[in-house]
């Protein structure tokens, strides 16, 4: 068992790792060569023939075989286009050089990877060898496992095996490969069988395709076990395992292991691939600290000018509410693309910088980059943010009308939001259900139930929530916002009934979850949370709070209370919810005025954010709150989202 001890952070799972550490062929011109080679076989005489052999006294004939490879394999490597590729399989055939099992092989590779890719064509010449060999099953494996139909690549496979050929540790690598673009579990663990039982534990790119299969059917603990297999754990086999736990929701854990593979006994140094990864994994914590550290690892390292780190140093702190940070990092980035511009405009958009967002956008134009369709959603989202309907609608429009571009879930998705926020929920429901580029999704629904829930509009949101059952979509917060637009109008008989469907059902309620980031270390709360080491402190700390706040007029929002009892009871339960921990923690434990950010699994609720408020009027703190929804910049008792989440 892999022990991280102190390391590892409180209420994540685990980590189980056992037994932890202990000269190129200089080539002719295609034309050139396929004339030569086409003259040398047609044209030759035999005394001409003789007289080169005699020319060249000891050295031994050249057998048809090697000369055919000699001849045919670089002329293959070195076709860049289909057609070449055609003229040159027409001479093949012609030749000996068709019954080659190397030249086929190479041939194959050449016409089913990128960039020709033409599985269809490659399929036909393989249909064409009367005895495949392994080489041969290779290629078309591994064509297939980057095709449009992976699932061929496992089927080849079994084909191979029916034929009494061996499946080599690159050609598995491949299979595996297509079951994790497939998500097939059961396929991948029948290769993960055959690896063992050939002795295969000791190649270090079967093992790490399977673990990326394992993280992707998000069974971490297979993951585990083949890392703890590995003879060798290099860099990749790292990132791979930090991939996983980021995916997974162990992003903690995977910044863990940024300082466990740099331990003298491991003795890795991260690379850009690492960095990228613990970045995402910062972005989905909201651990800032972390990220600088991260940050200044990159610059220490010679990283700094990569420009996929750059991009994902603007979304990183972004995400973590320091849009002034990333402002700063995008200014700095000289050969900014489409990727970096999107990632300021979303970041300033979800940061409540609206305004700033559209501004970025007309500035990106004028730097003459074509926006794309993640440059759109952040624009949208922007006018979402600002309440500019008007804008919105004509920003959807021109994507399609000037830029080509089809609007996709994203898109719709940011335009019920924008219509919803301005109470057009109707316009919003005609919006999704007369699209006819997409399918509505669950997530576009429950953005519209969010709408409702605000507007208490009742009907609509009955009509959304039988949308998501036929869907088989829906989750326990689909119910959660229905019982708040049944409590908010005060049909406690709805609300019952609504809770006896979802016990009825089996459907259980995802606990809330917030997470502090103080110094360095995150630091998890659930409601009612007892783990804490220093809960009897943090419950202290938030009842002066509360007494504080309510001499400075605060009251309880009951209505985000949902149980049919009295004020007195509705007060209580909505006191001890996670993010009001989290705020109570962070005043605990950081300087006055220091600003604290916060994020949360779920939205969160209208008290909760009443309170939040409230905290940075009474205590002059800066609060950024990530909510499920959104972002919430909490100064001097407004928010940045208006009230509207």
């Amino acid at each position: 068992m892999l022990l991280l001890r102190d390391r590892t952070l409180q209420s994540s799972p685990p980590l189980s790792l056992t037994k932890l550490l202990t000269t190129p062929l200089r080539r002719k011109p295609f034309h050139h060569l396929l004339f030569l080679s086409a003259h040398q076989s047609t044209h030759h005489t035999k005394p001409q023939r003789q007289q080169q052999q005699h020319s060249l006294p000891g050295k031994p004939r050249p057998s048809p075989t090697s000369a055919a490879e000699n001849r045919w394999v670089p002329l293959i490597e070195s076709c860049s286009s289909k057609s070449h590729l055609r003229q040159l399989h027409a001479h093949i055939i012609r030749s000996v050089a068709g019954k080659n099992p190397a030249v086929m092989a190479t041939f194959l590779s050449r016409v089913a990877l990128r960039p020709l890719g033409d599985m269809e064509y490659s399929r036909r010449v393989f249909k064409q060898i009367a005895r495949p060999n392994a080489s041969h099953y290779n290629a078309m494996i591994r064509g297939y496992s980057q095709s449009n139909s992976p699932e061929k690549a496992f089927c080849l496979m079994r084909d191979m095996l029916g034929r009494g050929l061996s499946a080599d540790p690159v050609c598995s690598s491949f299979v595996v490969k297509a079951c994790t673009r497939l998500a097939y579990l059961f396929g991948g663990r029948q290769v993960h069988g055959g690896t063992v039982r050939n002795g295969y534990q000791s190649d270090s790119r079967l093992l790490t395709s399977l673990m990326d299969l394992y993280a992707s059917c998000g069974t971490t603990v297979d993951a585990e076990h083949v890392f703890d297999e590995m003879a060798v754990r290099d860099v990749v086999a790292w990132n791979v395992l930090i991939s996983c736990y980021a995916r997974n929701g162990r992003s903690k854990d995977a910044l863990v292991l940024f300082d466990l593979m740099q331990e003298p006994r491991y003795g890795l140094e991260p690379d850009e691939v690492t960095c990228l990864l613990l970045l995402q994994a910062c972005a989905r914590l909201g651990a800032v600290e972390c990220g600088e550290r991260i940050h200044s690892f990159i610059e220490e390292h010679g990283y700094g000018g990569a420009l996929n780190l750059r991009n994902s140093l603007v979304a990183m702190y972004s995400k973590c509410g320091s849009v002034d940070t990333a402002f700063k990092i995008f200014n700095e980035t000289t050969n900014k693309n489409v990727v970096t511009w999107s990632a300021i405009i979303s970041g300033l958009a979800m940061n409540g910088h609206g305004w700033d967002a559209l501004e970025a956008f007309s500035e990106m134009q004028r730097a003459g980059v074509t926006p794309d369709e993640q440059t759109f959603t952040g624009v949208l989202s922007a006018c979402s943010h600002c309440g500019l309907v008007d804008q919105g609608l004509w920003f959807f429009d021109s994507m399609k009308t000037e830029y080509g571009l089809v609007p996709n879930l994203h898109h719709y998705g940011c335009m019920v939001d924008l219509l919803g926020r301005a109470g057009l929920l109707d316009q919003a429901y005609g919006l999704i259900v007369k699209a006819e580029t997409i399918k509505p999704d669950a997530a576009i629904w429950r953005t519209l139930l969010g709408a409702c829930r605000i507007h208490r509009y009742v009907e609509l949101g009955e009509r959304v929530v039988t949308h998501l059952v036929e869907l088989k979509a829906q989750e326990a917060g689909d119910y959660i916002l229905l019982l708040n637009i049944y409590s908010s109008v005060g049909n406690w008989e709805k609300v019952t009934e609504v809770r006896r469907l979802m016990k009825d059902s089996g459907i259980q309620t995802t606990p809330g979850c917030s997470t502090i980031e103080i110094r360095g270390k995150v630091h998890e709360f659930v409601v009612d949370d007892d783990t804490h080491p220093r809960k009897a402190e943090i419950y202290l700390t938030l009842d002066e709070i509360g007494k504080q706040l309510k001499i400075a007029g605060y009251v309880a929002n009951v209505e985000a209370e949902m149980h049919n009892t009295d004020v007195e009871a509705k007060e209580t339960a909505l006191s001890y919810h996670s993010e009001k921990l989290a705020i109570a923690f962070g005043i605990l434990s950081t300087p006055p005025g220091e600003r604290l950010r916060i994020a949360k699994n779920l939205r969160t609720c209208v008290d909760c954010h009443t309170f939040a408020k409230m905290v940075s009027t009474v205590y002059n703190r800066k609060l950024v709150i990530r909510d499920r929804s959104r972002f919430h910049h909490f100064r001097e008792g407004y928010c940045s989202c208006n009230d509207y989440w």
